[in-house]
């Protein structure tokens, strides 16, 4: 059994998911500037760390990769990782 401190979780998440969104919303403007970009792994990689949460939203709230499909995918696929990791936990509490 997985035994996780929730707040130690929570802190976490927020962590990561602020991280993810600034890092996206500066990803946006660099490539609005044509310079130097994060690449899509290493947003693929916050992602899976847990910053979907961010991201899944800023893709139409900043419009920055919305139309890219198969970023829109791997990071859906994330998103659904995440659901079936939520629901695996809470039904083992």
């Amino acid at each position: 059994m997985i035994k996780i401190n929730l707040l130690y979780f929570l802190y976490y998440m927020l962590a990561i998911n602020t991280l993810s969104a600034v890092i996206f919303y500066f990803d946006k403007r660099k490539a609005m500037n044509n310079k130097y970009r994060t690449s899509e792994n290493k947003l693929h990689m916050f992602e899976l760390l847990g910053g979907v949460f961010m991201i899944l939203p800023m893709l139409y709230l900043i419009r920055h990769k919305n139309r890219k499909s198969s970023y829109f995918t791997i990071t859906y696929l994330i998103f659904l990782g995440w659901i079936f990791f939520f629901v695996f936990i809470f039904r083992q509490s």
